[in-house]
């Protein structure tokens, strides 16, 4: 028996991994993420126990995970984006050490590149960005967030699950002395058939939020400037001669 701490990918079910897709159709447990796309949910065999973590706080969803896993049972825990990019899978995987039950990581296509790329968005663009800075918004509601540093380092900054804090998260790069006229863009249900994406400045993205949905990335910086020409030139392209 063996836990598997399976990433999902960012939401288009197409994006699970091959070796995923394989240990969700072979599984006799599933435990899975409310972001999760339904269809790979679904891709559980028939008989499998399937197990929805919507109302389990962390605690009980690891003492479930060590629960299944000592019952002898294949158990596929199915994570949005991916396990260890604040996936909270480092917590789940030391639970299940610490009760000696076996595990595996199966690595998924984290939101971090492929979120911004489902918008035209390069998190690196050579002359442009060498280096990319990832921290989570709920950070900010600790007011945990560095933003003296943040907002002088080089690169392109990618804020997760931001959505309620990103107006505070705008202010207080602007506040610690990030340029207001630096390019931003929020994704939102990125990669996704309803996803959306809004770009602006610094200064007034947190003004362009109307009708977002989470999950949310904002990403700052001037790769933000290459994703719009990108964009531009796919549209032109795709026109009628």
């Amino acid at each position: 028996m063996t836990v598997w701490l399976v990433g999902a990918g960012p939401g288009d079910p197409g994006l699970v991994t091959a070796k995923g897709l394989e240990l969700v159709r072979s599984c006799e447990a599933l435990v899975y993420d409310v972001l999760v796309a339904p269809e790979l949910v679904a891709e559980a065999p028939d008989d499998a126990l399937v197990i929805s973590r919507a109302r389990l706080k962390q605690g009980d969803l690891n003492e479930l995970l060590v629960e299944l896993g000592r019952r002898g049972l294949e158990v596929v825990r199915l994570k949005g984006g991916d396990p260890f990019v604040f996936g909270r899978g480092g917590e789940e995987a030391l639970a299940l050490a610490a009760a000696g039950v076996p595990f595996e990581v199966v690595p998924g296509v984290s939101a971090l590149s492929s979120v911004p790329a489902s918008a035209s968005i390069p998190v690196t663009h050579r002359g442009v960005s060498a280096q990319v800075t990832l921290v989570s918004g709920h950070s900010a509601s600790g007011e945990e967030l560095d933003y003296a540093h943040l907002a002088r380092t080089p690169g392109t900054l990618v804020v997760f699950m931001g959505l309620n804090h990103l107006p505070a998260i705008a202010r207080g790069l602007v506040a610690a002395g990030r340029d207001p006229h630096t390019p931003a863009a929020v994704v939102s249900n990125g990669t996704r058939p309803d996803g959306h994406s809004v770009s602006g400045t610094l200064g007034e993205i947190a003004s362009l939020l109307d009708g977002l949905a989470s999950p949310v990335l904002l990403v700052v910086g001037d790769v933000v400037a290459v994703g719009a020409q990108l964009a531009a030139a796919a549209a032109a392209a795709a026109l009628p001669a």
